[in-house]
């Protein structure tokens, strides 16, 4: 009221009492309206103006009552105030518009703190959503609000909202109110988005229409929202008029202003982010310690903070959202545009924090948008990099808010920069070249940068950075070293790299700085450590497809960091080894060299490097680990590419040589590796694999877990089936015979090891309900070791070469020999059947098919040997050595085979691969089967007599008993090499006694054996039916094997051996003994023809039926009836000599004609065989002529029979020696024979012996042969001192017995006397040799014998006196003759003299004659015949007639014939009649 008077004492009086009222704070809110309107009042009254306005103050400052219109009212007035005339006025006004502004925020602020711990729910509202509705502000931040958006309203010259009442207003004023409140309030702003409305009108001012002053100011202003320090100021807001401004001044403060936002909003989000993060780390902490609070607390203090996370999270998001494009688009612009180094930097760091910020927030699309940027600013100009243009076009047109326009600038060419490298683009139709310029490089770096600092935010966007570094290190020409780092290298092809001294000094830095990002991906998080590994394996696969068709240089930077990252982060292999082995392995099969070099190179290497890193847990206790390190080196086996191969190989080598010692349950993987060679894969890999498994055989055999031993076994083997390189067979069999060694060495570590893993694995497999499958089950563990390894040696031994099936055979049969000891008894029956058996089989079919044509030389300038040069004849060999190891085999270790049960069976499949073997048309196997025959028949029964050991009582069985220990210390099976008894025996030192086969069995294998031979034997030597070049006719060797054989054998059978038998081998003798032998070998197999040897077959046939005859001889009575068939086939062979036998229809030749040359055959000399076998004949019939069959079967006739052949032949035999030997055979046996004869003769069993041997004599003494013209006189003689033998013996052993003999073989034998003893003559003999020739010494025996038997002192019997008178009668007849011949001849020849025998003759006679007389004179009266004195007396007349002869010899002869007749010159005796004389 007092003020209403308008009175200015009263007004002043009363503003006084209410400022006292004010400052006691007793005034309301409506008090402070009413007080309001009358200060308003005053003011249009323009009373008490400075008083008026300390009241304001007063009134605002004491409280908080005036709000809204009251508020805006009160302000409103100062403004008024201040546009008045008065200077005082005006300048106190405008303290307090400032001082009341001030006042209004400070006020919102005291609100908030009063207000901070009540969270407000936000209320949604309609519309903007970037603008909270003003309703739901308290009371105070209203009033602030309206207050800022009038202040901005009137500068832009708009009408205000809330300052009703405004009558003028000057724009600076405006912007320095704005200016002081922002600067002032700076957190208000930071926190309210309404700031919003301010901005926009900030942007407004910066129009290009707008002064320059203006536009100056706003975009300080602008700076100072956007950093919070004190920062320039432009002195002139005391300046009513605006100043001119410095060209690019606005410029540069507008670029501050874009790099303080960025860092203002990077600061405030990174710093209340760094908080939740740390109070959730707490609240974790304290969760995971036992701690007092209940559960329930946690729970809460856990999603309040994810509440208040996610409130927090949205508004970083929209103010990020909100900024974003605009940033980007003006950094971009500035990037192109800035020539200096510092500013570029700047930008670029700009970028880098904008883009590491949304990529920490997960905003994806922002994030790469800014590394898109950075990445296109650091290649050239328009570069072609398909996957920057593409990502950041797409995104910004879909992401970017409407109405805001953003453009991408690509750098463009025009930069003024420095260029400082020329090189080729990355593609795959190189264009010319590129330019790199500093800034480019400089760009480069930031990526680099961003990748270290940030790459566990980049996420996918790796692709990009790593997309674009791979593209700048190639244009640089930085090539991968060792480990995966790169070095400058040269470019491979096209124009040289070029660089300047600047970037070469740099490239060290920038190769290190490559390297260090990747060392730096250990500190990376899982998930980011995938996205890098992600991203390097497409950007890889990029390079792979670019490589693909050309041999061009390709990109080998991906490659070369998925190395290095795989090396740094060796500790967490496991997590990225599958993807990043996975991806290498298909690098690897690439087509290009170049690339799957790197590939293999990097995979080794980390392979290398996992196995030698030191993990936790270590390898050793993680096998897992180890097998997942290895598991590629074992993939990379299922490329074809030989390089690769190799770089695997060589791999396996170093492994072997760093690691070989702790490889363990790897073994199985690395020993594949070297398995995988396949034939076909070229020298070197075979030969790199080889060298790593002769490493694995001579260091690691002890290491590895014996089960892997199985595997080292078919590894070796399968080297010595690769036929590329014959060294590398022959010595993997070699080392084969190494292994084998050791597990003899190591046979009872191995045998546990094995037992115990077979134990075990038994169990899982019942576990599982499955059955336990592995070569050889059910055999022990170890056994099945052994059992693979004859296995593989057995495959090797039917290898299409023959060196290697040579020497894969000795080394089976030696390892058999020297280690089989260890086999368990049962295992010998697989042995047997699966290794052996099985081998003999292969080799005896590929013998059988093998080629006959000529092989011309052995590879290379090697000739062959005759004897080896087709396939057959090199199967052959093979053939030879397996049948003879088998048989060996069965020799040394019979005692073990033959309790298997089917010894028999075995026994007889061996015998069918000897007989097939001695069948085969090759003289080499055929004499080697004979000679493996020979082994397995002198085999001795199971246990020999000698070898007996002491029966223990309690066992009936005998048990062997050792002699001294032969095992080893500790060792519970003996473990010796030698086929000792010792040994042998050792195998069943206690549980198992040896069975001892009974002999019944034993029989039966030699009767299998038996007819094994003879089918041999007759098959062999059957005559061919038809003969040409080709025909195979077995040799002599194999032929006198044969039957060397049957010695041997007969010992086992002869106690069965029957008649059947003896006639089926007499047909296998003969048979072999008449086949011939072929021209070129008979210099080595005959002497010569002249020389009476035997060859080797001959005797052999000799020596069997020796050892025959000599069994029968100490045999049983019933074993005597084979005697016969004895002498027939001794006979037969005596018939030889005279007639030699035929082989089928073959022509044969003598000797003598035979070319050495030549495909012919030439006829044995079969004399020497003939003769020895007639010596048999003699010598066995001496000692058999009494035997009852000898007697019965008409033996002697048989040899009678025989022997007449070469006697009645006598000269015309083939050798002289046969008759001679003939005619001593047959008086041998006659002395023997015919008292056996005369024995038997009332049997009649020798009646028709007798007329065969008056035959034989006949043809014999007068033989039809004429004795060779040059048979020289004492040759003559001597064969007719024989023919006396022969007629002495008829004198001596049986004329004498003449009543034992039938009478019409006595008179056969007085005729042929009778004929003997008249000279025959023989024209051809010249004058000279006449009288030896003649045979007088035989006629004068014959007459002799004639005479002895005329007459007889005693006659026993009427058969002697009957064989008296025939010889007498014979003997007169035969005098009677010659001498009437004599006077004939006598009287024809006139004076020439008689022929010289013919003059002997009649002398002989007519000694005779006067013998006779004598003779007859001295026997008794009633001995002499009537008739025999007739026939005397009849010689008389004939006597006297021959005394003309002319002869003194004849003469005096006849004279000593003559005188005997005075004896009969009696006077003759009266007749006696009647009685009387």
């Amino acid at each position: 009221m007092g003020c209403g008077t308008k009175e200015p004492k009263i007004t002043q009086l009363c503003l006084a009492a209410i400022q006292r009222l004010m400052s006691h704070e007793v005034v309301s809110e409506t008090a402070a309206g009413n007080i309001i309107n009358m200060l308003w009042q005053l003011m249009e009254n323009s009373l008490e103006e400075l008083k008026l306005l300390q009241t304001v103050l007063v009134l605002l400052t004491t409280n908080t009552v005036v709000h809204d219109e009251a508020l805006s009212k009160a302000i409103v007035l100062c403004f008024r105030l201040h546009f008045t005339k008065d200077n005082i006025t005006n300048n106190t006004a405008a303290a307090t518009v400032r001082q009341v502004v001030t006042v209004v925020f400070e006020r919102m602020v005291a609100e908030d703190e009063k207000h901070k711990d009540i969270i407000e729910q936000p209320v949604l509202v309609q519309g903007n959503s970037n603008r909270r509705s003003v309703s739901t502000l308290k009371p105070c931040a209203k009033d602030a609000y309206m207050l800022f958006q009038d202040l901005c309203q009137l500068v832009n010259a708009d009408a205000p909202y809330w300052l009703v009442g405004m009558t003028e207003m000057t724009r600076t004023f405006g912007l320095e109110l704005l200016e002081s409140v922002l600067n002032d309030f700076p957190q208000v702003f930071l926190q309210v988005t309404e700031c919003e409305i301010f901005l926009s009108l900030l942007v407004k001012f910066l129009d290009a229409d707008k002064p320059q002053w203006l536009r100056a100011v706003a975009v300080e202003s602008i700076h100072r929202l956007c950093v919070q320090p004190q920062l320039l100021s432009l002195e002139m807001l005391d300046k009513v008029e605006p100043p001119t401004i410095p060209e690019g001044y606005a410029m540069s403060v507008a670029f501050h202003c874009l790099l303080d936002l960025v860092r203002g909003i990077t600061s405030m989000i990174e710093g209340e982010l760094g908080e939740i993060e740390t109070e959730c780390q707490s609240i974790t902490e304290a969760a995971s310690s036992p701690t007092q609070s209940s559960e329930q607390q946690e729970l809460q203090s856990t999603s309040d903070q994810m509440d208040k996370e996610i409130v927090s999270r949205a508004v970083w998001e929209e103010m990020v959202n909100a900024c974003w494009c605009g940033l980007l688009a003006a950094l971009s612009l500035l990037l192109d545009a800035s020539t200096d180094e510092a500013a570029t930097e700047n930008i670029l760091k700009a970028e880098l924090t904008m883009a590491a910020l949304c990529g920490r927030l997960g905003l994806v699309t922002s994030r790469d948008a800014f590394i898109t940027a950075i990445c296109k600013g650091s290649l050239p100009p328009h570069y072609a990099l398909t996957l920057l243009n593409t990502t950041t076009a797409a995104t910004l047109s879909n992401k970017c808010k409407t109405g805001q326009s953003v453009m991408m600038i690509s750098p463009s060419s025009e930069s003024h920069q420095q260029v400082v490298a020329v090189g080729q683009p990355l593609a795959v139709q190189p264009q010319g070249t590129v330019m790199l310029t500093s800034k480019n490089i400089q760009c480069m770096r930031t990526l680099l940068n961003l990748a270290h600092c940030h790459g566990a935010v980049l996420g996918t966007s790796w692709q990009l950075v790593l997309a674009t570094l791979q593209h700048l290190v190639w244009i640089l020409g930085l090539k991968p070293s060792s480990g995966g780092a790169l070095k400058p290298g040269r470019a491979v092809e096209g124009p040289s790299t070029v660089l300047t001294t600047a970037v070469m000094t740099d490239l060290p830095v920038i190769s290190n700085i490559l390297s260090r990002l990747f060392e730096s991906s250990q500190y990376l998080d899982d998930v980011s450590l995938h996205h890098l590994i992600n991203a390097l394996c497409s950007l890889s696969l990029e390079a792979m497809d670019m490589a693909y068709g050309n041999n061009k240089e390709p990109s080998l930077f991906a490659v070369a960091k998925l190395l290095e990252t795989g090396l740094v982060n060796m500790h967490r292999i496991e997590i990225l080894w599958r993807p990043l082995t996975g991806h290498l392995l298909e690098v690897c099969q690439h087509p290009n060299s170049r690339m799957r070099e790197w590939g293999a190179e990097a995979l080794t290497s980390l392979i290398k490097a996992g196995l030698t890193f030191n993990h936790d847990p270590p390898l050793s206790q993680n096998q897992r680990l180890q097998l997942l390190l290895l598991n590629p080196l074992k993939e990379m086996s299922s490329i074809n590419h030989p390089d690769i191969r190799l770089k695997q190989l060589e791999c396996v080598l170093q492994i072997l040589q760093s690691q070989g010692d702790s490889l363990g349950p790897g073994w199985p993987l690395v020993l594949g590796v070297m398995g995988a060679i396949r034939n076909d894969q070229g020298e070197s890999l075979i030969r790199t694999a080889f060298q790593c498994l002769q490493l694995v055989v001579t260091d690691f055999l002890p290491t590895m877990p014996c089960t892997c031993l199985q595997i080292v076994v078919d590894v070796a083997g399968s080297f010595g089936l690769h036929n590329q390189e014959l060294n590398i067979s022959l010595t993997s069999i070699g080392l084969l015979w190494n292994i084998s060694d050791y597990f003899f060495q190591r046979g009872e570590t191995i045998e546990k090891e094995l037992n115990k893993e077979e134990a075990a694995q038994q169990k899982q497999a019942e576990e599982k309900g499955v059955v336990l499958n592995r070569p050889f089950h059910p055999a022990p563990p170890f056994d099945c070791l052994w059992l693979c390894l004859y296995a593989k040696l057995g495959e090797l031994c039917v290898d299409p070469r023959p060196a290697v099936r040579k020497s894969a055979g000795q080394t089976l049969f030696s390892t058999i020999g020297a280690h089989g000891t260890l086999l368990q008894h049962s295992t010998w029956h697989t042995v047997i059947w699966k290794v052996l058996f099985h081998l003999l089989d292969r080799v005896r079919e590929s013998s059988t098919t093998a080629d006959k044509e000529k092989i011309e030389s052995g590879g290379g300038n090697i000739l062959i040997h005759h004897s080896r040069d087709t396939a057959e004849k090199q199967w052959a060999e093979t053939w030879v050595l397996t049948l003879a190891g088998v048989a060996r085999i069965f020799n040394t270790r019979r005692y073990l085979l033959q309790p298997l049960g089917d010894f028999s069976r075995a026994w007889d499949v061996l015998l069918d691969h000897i007989q097939s073997a001695a069948l085969s048309k090759n003289n080499e196997v055929s004499l080697a089967a004979l000679k493996s025959f020979q082994e397995i028949l002198q085999i001795v029964s199971p246990v020999r007599d000698s070898d007996k050991p002491e029966t223990p009582p309690a066992v009936n069985v005998p048990v062997p008993v050792l002699i001294g220990s032969i095992s080893g210390p500790g060792l519970s099976r003996p473990f010796v090499r030698t086929d000792s008894i010792g040994e042998r025996l050792g195998r069943y030192n206690s549980s198992e006694p040896p069975v001892v086969t009974d002999e019944l069995e034993d029989l039966n294998l030699w009767w299998a054996a038996w007819n094994t031979w003879y089918r041999i034997g007759s098959e062999s030597t059957k005559p061919p039916v038809t003969f040409d070049k080709l025909t195979f006719i077995p040799s002599q060797p194999f032929l006198t094997a044969l039957i060397q054989i049957f010695p041997a054998l007969y010992q086992h059978i002869k106690t069965g051996f029957n008649m059947d038998d003896l006639q089926k081998l007499g047909v296998i003798l003969h048979s072999a003994v008449s086949v011939p032998i072929s021209s070129d070998a008979s210099p080595f197999i005959l002497p010569s023809y002249t020389e009476a040897v035997l060859t080797s077959l001959q005797e052999a046939v000799l020596t069997a039926l020796d050892v025959l005859q000599k069994a029968i001889c100490v045999g049983p009575e019933n074993m005597q009836i084979m005697y016969p068939a004895i002498f027939d086939q001794l006979l037969a062979f005596v018939e030889f000599s005279c007639k030699p036998p035929q082989y089928g229809q073959l022509e044969t030749k003598h000797i003598a004609n035979a070319k050495y040359n030549q495909a012919e055959w030439v006829a044995l000399n079969y004399v020497p065989f003939a003769e020895r076998s007639l010596e048999v004949v003699v010598d066995l019939y001496q000692k058999t002529a009494c035997h009852k069959a000898v007697v019965n079967e008409k033996v002697l006739q048989n040899i009678i029979k025989t022997l007449r052949v070469p006697l009645s032949l006598k000269y015309s035999c083939p050798s002289e020696s046969t008759w001679k030997l003939a005619v001593s055979s047959l008086l041998k046996v006659l002395s023997i024979g015919l008292p056996v004869a005369r024995q038997h003769a009332s049997s009649g069993k020798f009646d028709s012996m007798w007329p065969e041997l008056a035959n034989t004599f006949e043809d014999f003494l007068f033989t039809k042969s004429i004795p060779p013209d040059n048979l020289s006189i004492q040759e003559f003689q001597r064969n007719e001192s024989i023919d006396v033998e022969v007629v002495q013996l008829i004198s001596t052993e049986i004329l004498p017995y003449a009543n034992f003999i039938p009478k019409e073989f006595v008179g056969q034998i007085m005729t042929m006397l009778n004929k003997g003893s008249i000279h025959s003559q023989s024209s051809s003999f010249t004058e000279a040799e006449i009288d030896i020739r003649l045979r007088e010494e035989f006629s004068k025996m014959c007459f002799e014998t004639l005479l002895q038997f005329s007459f007889s002192n005693k006659v026993t019997t009427p058969q002697e006196g009957y064989i008296s008178r025939m010889a007498l009668s014979v003997l007169l007849k035969r005098s009677q003759d010659v001498l009437h011949r004599y006077i004939e001849d006598e009287r024809l020849s006139g004076k020439c003299p008689l022929p010289r025998q013919q003059v002997t003759e009649i002398i002989f006679v007519l000694k005779a004659v006067s013998t006779l007389i004598d003779s007859l004179k001295k026997t008794q009266p009633e001995n002499v015949d009537g008739n025999t004195w007739a026939q005397v007396i009849a010689l008389y007349p004939t006597l006297v007639e021959c005394i003309t002869c002319s002869s003194s010899e004849v003469c005096s002869a006849l004279k000593e014939a003559l005188v005997p007749f005075k004896d009969f010159m009696q006077p003759p005796a009266s007749k006696v009649q009647n009685g009387e004389s």
